[in-house]
């Protein structure tokens, strides 16, 4: 194995989960590639300068995700099976697609949550209760029994979401959840409606099951319900906090859309990345409490604690959750429990509710930081979420998101999020390391946009 290593011993996130999350890039990346051989433990714990522990607790995770196989009296080696396709060539004007950043960079990409918070201690607690747990061989699809329960309770509390663990199923995501409706609900060449622009992933992981997929235009608040074509089967949406645009859907928009989904027998996939975080009023509570039968909840500890974790929540009701999990049995897909029992503890010890409770004042300052920063430049969907819109003209955008990212900050534009009447660019502001890091990656946008640096 060829493959730079270098884990943090400053870092927030324990070696171990460092150690994961690096290998697992490279073998979505296609770094590693099916058949070849890794070190032994001992001999990639000598190489970092590590306990053998830590290299034994990342080839268990990556074990139980299917990504490594152990062959008798061999080694270790990745799976056979693998199929990942390394990521694809950038497109034109964004450089940078992967999920790492490069090296000297500061990241203002959307959906990335800031983990230089993280409880240090609670973490390693969890991960060390995960790592000597045990559970049987065929555990439930579904879940673990006790975090469906934690979780239920935690939605209910947070966002407003009636539920019990019936109704839960713990995914590997929010757009892991949409692959299994889509691949246990919908049937190839059904048409599915999605926010334009809107959520990439979501699109992808649609098209890749045969759905095919109907673009939905927004406005400033959202979905506009009124133009949604009438026999999609499946509707996905971010009532919460529009992604991109930043549009919270009003509550007569939300009963709008659930008669359309009555009417047309269609679902409502409610996709709710990032609602915790609201800044001018309490969040809103979330689209499933309108109406349980219609609405499939999404939800995920991506933003809220780390995408390193790799668990999230689908919500229906209980027929639906039963129809999903025949899907996972039928085609061998779960999520590991390794990450589930490291959630079921930070839950249980209330380690997840102080965390979104720091970060809600954290990303309020953030969002100050940046607002400050870009000041005499509109901004749009700031009241929520991890990320806002700097409106610019279409050109323009590109010609600063070209420009920003060879001086080593990194945004995106509207536009790369689909066609929409709305131009301009998406500013994250999780990525950053520190705030001055964030004042003056958005020093260098705002010069950009009012044409001083081109």
């Amino acid at each position: 194995m060829d493959v730079p290593l270098v884990l943090d011993r400053s870092a927030a996130e324990p070696l171990g989960v460092q150690l994961v999350a690096q290998l697992r890039a490279a073998l979505t990346g296609g770094r590693l590639r099916a058949g070849e051989r890794l070190p032994s433990t001992r001999a990639l714990a000598a190489t970092l300068g590590v306990g053998r522990a830590v290299v034994t607790q990342a080839y268990e995770q990556l074990y139980a995700e299917g990504w490594l196989e152990g062959r008798h009296g061999s080694g270790t080696y990745v799976s056979g099976l693998l199929t990942a396709d390394p990521v694809p060539p950038p497109p034109p004007h964004e450089p940078f697609r992967t999920n790492e950043a490069p090296a000297g960079t500061i990241d203002l990409r959307a959906g990335i949550a800031w983990t230089g918070a993280l409880d240090t201690p609670a973490w390693r607690r969890a991960w060390r209760a995960a790592a000597v747990a045990r559970h049987p061989e065929r555990a439930d699809v579904r879940g673990l029994p006790a975090l469906r329960e934690l979780i239920a309770g935690h939605v209910r509390r947070g966002r407003g979401v009636p539920c019990d663990a019936s109704r839960v199923l713990v995914t590997r995501g929010a757009t892991h959840g949409l692959d299994l409706l889509a691949g246990a609900v919908l049937r190839p060449g059904d048409r599915a409606g999605v926010e334009e622009p809107g959520y990439r992933r979501a699109k992808s992981a649609l098209r890749a099951r045969g759905i095919e997929v109907v673009p939905c235009p927004v406005d400033e608040h959202g979905l506009i319900v009124d133009a949604l074509p009438d026999g999609l089967r499946l509707v996905y949406t971010t009532p919460s906090h529009q992604f991109p645009l930043g549009g919270v859907l009003p509550v007569p928009r939300r009963q709008a859309l659930l008669a359309y989904a009555r009417r047309n027998g269609a679902l409502v996939a409610e996709d709710d990345y990032d609602g915790e975080f609201r800044y001018d009023v309490a969040p809103l509570p979330a689209l499933y409490g309108l109406d349980p039968d219609v609405v499939v909840y999404l939800g995920t500890t991506g933003k809220t604690l780390t995408s390193a974790l790799g668990v999230g929540w689908l919500i229906a009701e209980p027929s639906l959750v039963a129809d999903l999990a025949r899907h996972r049995t039928a085609v061998g897909d779960r999520t590991p429990a390794l990450p589930q029992e490291a959630l079921r503890t930070l839950l249980d010890g209330g380690d997840v509710d102080r965390h979104v409770r720091r970060m809600r004042a954290e990303y309020a300052r953030r969002r100050a930081v940046v607002a400050g920063a870009l000041h005499g430049l509109r901004l749009r969907g700031d009241t929520a979420g991890l990320h806002l819109v700097v409106e610019l003209g279409a050109a323009a955008a590109v010609r600063v998101t070209a420009e920003a990212g060879r001086r080593g900050v990194l945004t995106e534009t509207v536009a790369s999020h689909g066609a929409s009447r709305y131009s301009g660019l998406v500013v994250g502001y999780g990525g950053a390391a520190t705030h001055a890091d964030l004042r003056a990656a958005c020093a260098v946008l705002r010069e950009l946009a009012v044409g001083r640096g081109l």
